[in-house]
């Protein structure tokens, strides 16, 4: 087998900004997906027809569709739309933020849908408030029930962070493509990467498995 590592070693620190560059735009994607997943969630249990409606067609659009696909029309058709060029960055962020809030928003209706309807029965025998009850009643008690599929999407999220690569952005994927073409070796830095690739997966399974240790002791 004609492997030589030795080759990449002075392309590691290079390959490594890589892992700032891409926690970078997947931290920003999952706060929008997660904040627009749950008002397309709610909006989906609601009474406003018209809102349910745009609810659902929003999310057969987003997971009809490839996400590559997406983010060439964000990334491509902004600036043939609007004349205004769009940076892969901001590109990688409404691409990725979009299409997972339509994976969260169906996440967090099903985890809403679960909890015993006796404590939305409670609430508003009660007088609370719709708002209130949602954020103080209901959706803690789904968080308990949704962390782990939460936790499932955002580490789908990271891996699938590569596909930004096909626009330039330099993420992990990218800087491996780069280091493949200079040293017209391409194994090497792509082992490398899945190796950091893995790492941030085993990463966020811990991370989530001590939120559903501490969610489960507060039971």
């Amino acid at each position: 087998m004609n492997l030589d590592f030795s080759q990449i070693v002075p392309y590691i620190p290079f390959m490594l900004e890589g892992i700032w560059v891409t926690l970078k735009f997947v931290f920003f994607a999952i706060i929008l997906g997660s904040i627009l997943g749950t008002l397309l969630a709610l909006f989906k249990i609601g009474s406003i027809k018209p809102l349910r409606w745009f609810a659902d067609a929003y999310t057969s659009i987003f997971r009809g569709t490839p996400l590559i696909l997406q983010l060439m029309i964000i990334y491509y058709s902004i600036p043939q739309l609007t004349g205004y060029d769009i940076s892969p960055f901001l590109s990688a962020i409404l691409a990725f933020g979009l299409n997972s809030s339509a994976y969260i928003s169906e996440i967090i209706r099903a985890g809403i849908q679960a909890v015993d309807k006796g404590q939305m029965e409670a609430a508003q025998a009660l007088g609370v408030p719709y708002r209130a009850m949602m954020k103080d009643i209901i959706l803690p008690q789904a968080l308990k029930n949704i962390l782990p599929a939460l936790m499932n999407e955002f580490i789908t999220l990271t891996k699938e962070s590569a596909i930004v690569s096909t626009i330039g952005y330099l993420d992990l994927m990218r800087r491996a493509q780069v280091v493949g073409a200079d040293l017209f070796r391409n194994f090497e830095p792509l082992l490398f990467v899945g190796l950091i690739y893995w790492c941030l997966v085993m990463g966020l399974t811990m991370i989530g498995r001590v939120f559903e240790r501490r969610l489960k002791q507060s039971d």
